[in-house]
Parts: structure tokens; sequence; C-alpha cells
């Protein structure tokens, strides 16, 4: 299992949960973007500095992802690429996404592009809070916990 994080809008706070975790449970962590990473050195922790083509990251995490792997992305049109195909994706205020609930995570963000490119104006997101960042700690460490739990059989 790798925990992939699509870093470029990544929350400093998120990152460092996941630095965390991947140090603790002993799993490898890839910060995709395209930028330039700070992470500190582990053998645990990976960043990849990917084109400037504003689609480089998701198409590169779409195409490195493997089932059972989970992935960290605000991103839904990515997310609704990956969670067909087993990739376990939490977005960065600890949403899972689900095959149940991307279909329409998907289609209200369409909606509200389709609005702004129509010149509507739309609420931004809602400032990043601290109960955002223990939403997320609770989502990662459920699904990490769950991950790495040893199938019974």
């Amino acid at each position: 299992m790798t925990l992939w994080v699509d870093a470029d809008a990544c929350p400093g706070t998120i990152k460092e949960l996941i630095i965390r975790a991947a140090k603790r449970l002993k799993i490898p962590a890839v910060f995709v973007a395209n930028k330039f990473i700070s992470i500190p050195e582990s053998i645990y922790v990976s960043s990849r500095r990917i084109g400037a083509d504003p689609e480089a990251v998701d198409m590169h995490i779409a195409q490195n992802a493997q089932p059972g792997d989970v992935v960290v992305t605000q991103d839904i049109p990515l997310a609704s690429v990956l969670v067909p195909n087993g990739i376990i994706v939490i977005s960065t205020r600890g949403e899972l996404f689900t095959e149940e609930n991307i279909g329409e995570r998907l289609s209200i963000r369409n909606f509200m592009q389709d609005l702004r490119d129509a010149g509507g104006i739309t609420p931004g997101p809602k400032e990043f809070a601290q109960k955002d960042r223990q939403r997320f700690a609770d989502t990662l460490d459920r699904v990490l916990t769950r991950r790495l739990k040893p199938k019974a059989g």
C-alpha cells in the first residue's frame, strides 16, 4: 500500500499528519506536485515533481496508484477516476469518497463549475479549520488501520 498525496494545494497541517502516519506505520507516502515540496528526509516519505501542465499531477497519480492504495486529494474529478478502480480517496477535509457518494459529489462540482463558467458568482471554499484537520486525522487513521489490519481467514 502506498499513500499518494496530491500535494500542490494540500494544507501544511495535513502534510504533517500524513508524514507522521507514514513514519509511524512504516508505509510509503509519495507527495506529487507541480512545484518543489519541502518534506523531511525519511525512507517512508518522498516527493515527485511533475511537469507544469495543470493535469500532470492528476495523471501521474491516476497512472501509478494501485487498488488498495490511499490517495489524499481535493480534486473531485481525480477522485471519480480513482474510486471505481479500488483506490481509497480522502479529501483534505476528511471526506471519504466512495462508490456511493462520488457521483453526487462530481455532479455538484460540475454544476458549480458550469455556474462559474456562465459568469455566476459562487462562494469559495470555507476556510480550513481545526475541525477539518481533526476530521482528516480521524478518517486517515480509520482508513489506514482498516487497510493494515490482517485479514482473518
